[in-house]
C-alpha cells in the first residue's frame, strides 16, 4: 500500500504543479478570464493562484507538510470553484456544461485532498519521515 499511495502522491503532485505552471505562464489569458468573472486585482488572484497550487504540489510530491498543502488547496479550490464556474449563472448551455464539469471536477480534487489529512504521519517514502522531522497529532 505505500508504494500505491508514494504513486498516488507522485500524479496528485504533478496534477497541482502543472496547473501552477499553467498560472505562472499563463498570467495575462487567465487574468482576463478572471477579470470577465469580476475578480478584483485578477493578476495578483492569478500569481497568488499559482503559488498555492504550487505549494499544494510540492507538499504532495514531498509528503512534507501535508496540512499545509491541503490548506493550500482549499484555499485555492473553494474561492476558484464558487467564483470561475458558478455554471448556475451561465446562460449558455455549453458554457454552462462546460462549468459543471469543471465545478465536479474541483469539488472532486478538494474531497481527495481532505482525504490527506486521514494519513498517519509521516508518510512512507516521505522527506519528512527522511528527516525525522517531529510531527504533531491533528488537533
Amino acid at each position: 500500500m505505500a508504494r500505491a499511495f508514494l504513486v498516488g502522491r507522485i500524479l496528485v503532485g504533478c496534477f497541482y504543479l502543472q496547473s501552477a505552471f499553467v498560472h505562472f505562464t499563463q498570467v495575462g489569458p487567465l487574468s482576463r478570464a478572471a477579470a470577465g468573472h469580476g475578480v478584483p486585482t485578477p493578476e495578483l488572484a492569478v500569481i497568488v493562484g499559482g503559488l498555492l497550487l504550487l505549494a499544494a504540489g510540492l507538499s504532495f510530491l514531498l509528503g512534507l507538510f501535508p496540512r499545509l498543502g491541503v490548506a493550500a488547496v482549499v484555499l485555492f479550490l473553494v474561492p476558484v470553484t464558487l467564483i470561475m464556474h458558478a455554471f448556475w449563472a451561465d446562460r449558455d448551455p455549453v458554457q454552462q456544461q462546460t462549468n459543471v464539469i469543471n465545478f465536479t471536477r474541483n469539488i472532486g480534487l478538494l474531497g481527495s485532498s481532505l482525504m490527506f489529512l486521514a494519513v498517519p504521519r509521516p508518510w512512507p517514502y516521505s522527506v519528512e519521515r527522511r528527516l525525522r522531522l517531529p510531527v504533531r497529532a491533528p488537533v
